[in-house]
């Protein structure tokens, strides 16, 4: 008989090698299968990379590829558990408990520092780099281990059913609006900051309504018609807008929308009369002051209109909303920048601000980087009431979590200016 080129032992400690580094496949996968960015994997599927539809077609039932990789793994670390104690009794002799004991320790501490934590950290750190690959062995072990992945299924299954608890196979991989903003804040480098201002924007844009950044009725700049032809012809002609509402003693009784383009007429006739600008108007656009930017946004563009006078559930007209103001909402302000040239805005030498009462609480928030409340109240002068729940008749002040809000001047039972600033800076300020 002739005596084998290897000895017993010698294979034994090669099949445990073997069992060793089959361990650390089967943890690896797990972690880099389950660590694969799944919009990042999309992209690569939809350009048709073969290793990235193979793992996105494993991780669309993550119950069953899980399945496979456990029976996998625990296949191979008992395999490796009996044959290390195999090898121990056969190295020590006669001291079979011990042998099982310090077969069991260095076993442990090898499958932990070789099978687990070593290979799982660098799948962890390269996802791709092990999931790619893994997923060709994956996949036919799948069909090897089909049915026990079926039978364990099941029992699974059956012990959800007794706890009462609905089993999805499928893992859903929409995000929240609020996950998509912390995404894109998230992102760094890859978006540059005004990209992600833009696109924090548009996410906003279910959460803020029209009310939020339309033009007060008090502000709102028209034609009155009960206003002399000079007077008309004059504010024609010296406006900052291309769009003018034209109404009859007040905003409530508007006529239409005139474009300056279409006051030609009216301007260089040799007599003007109002019915000329009432032809040239165009009809009214009306829309409700809860509507959200997004809604306003595709009505804006469905209607092929740039304005529109804002209204309350009464039907009476509360102020003018612009597509610009909206967009204004996107991509930030087109003309101005709140922070230091706003004529309601005025930094001070101390640090505080001055600000006009009816400057809007958003535009504030936005140009101090501020929290004041914006459920209610939409201006300064509005948050100042509904935090006193009265009309003010004098110059004081008011604390709004971290804000102080010092009144300046009162006019007409409301706030007129007021200054703004923070507990931090009254404290310095005060030592």
């Amino acid at each position: 008989m002739h005596e084998l080129p290897i000895s017993i032992d010698a294979i034994l400690w090669i099949v445990l090698v073997i069992l060793i580094l089959f361990s650390a496949f089967f943890s690896s996968s797990e972690t880099a299968m389950m660590s694969l960015n799944r919009y990042r994997l999309k992209n690569m599927v939809n350009k048709g990379q073969k290793s990235a539809i193979k793992a996105n077609n494993l991780l669309e039932h993550p119950d069953k590829l899980i399945s496979v990789i456990l029976i996998g793994n625990n296949l191979v670390n008992i395999s490796a558990a009996s044959i290390a104690s195999v090898l121990a009794t056969r190295l020590l002799p006669g001291n079979e408990n011990l042998a099982l004991v310090l077969s069991t320790v260095l076993l442990t501490l090898v499958v932990l520092v070789f099978a687990e934590v070593t290979p799982k950290t660098i799948a962890q750190k390269f996802p791709e780099r092990v999931a790619f690959p893994a997923a060709y062995i994956l996949k036919p072990l799948h069909l090897v281990f089909a049915p026990a992945v079926w039978i364990m299924n099941h029992l699974v299954g059956f012990i959800l059913w007794i706890l009462r608890i609905q089993k999805d196979s499928k893992r859903s991989d929409a995000l929240s609006t609020e996950e998509l903003k912390t995404v894109v804040t998230e992102s760094g480098e890859v978006i540059q900051t005004q990209s992600q201002d833009m696109l924090l924007g548009i996410l906003d844009l279910d959460n803020v309504t029209v009310s939020d950044i339309m033009i007060p009725r008090n502000e709102v700049v028209g034609l009155d018609l009960d206003d002399n032809i000079a007077t008309l012809a004059e504010q024609i002609k010296t406006s900052t807008y291309t769009r003018l509402p034209v109404f009859k003693g007040d905003l409530d009784k508007v006529i239409g929308m005139l474009h300056l383009r279409d006051a030609n007429d009216f301007l260089f006739s040799e007599k003007p009369s109002k019915v000329m600008l009432t032809k040239a108007t165009g009809d009214n656009y009306f829309v409700p002051e809860n509507a959200s930017l997004h809604t306003q946004l595709i009505n804006f563009q469905k209607e092929k209109r740039r304005m529109a006078l804002v209204v309350d559930e009464y039907g009476d007209v509360q102020g003018l909303v612009t597509l610009e103001d909206l967009l204004e909402e996107i991509v930030g302000d087109f003309t101005r920048d709140i922070h230091f040239n706003s004529k309601d805005l005025h930094e001070q030498n101390d640090g505080s601000y001055v600000a006009d009462g009816s400057t809007s609480i958003r535009d504030i928030n936005k140009a101090l980087n501020w929290n004041l409340p914006t459920e209610g109240a939409k201006t300064l002068n509005g948050l100042i009431v509904e935090q006193l729940e009265t009309i003010p008749d004098s110059n004081i002040s008011i604390i709004i979590d971290e804000y102080v809000i010092e009144i300046l001047q009162i006019n007409d039972k409301r706030v007129i200016t007021a200054q703004l600033s923070t507990k931090k800076q009254q404290k310095a300020l005060n030592t």
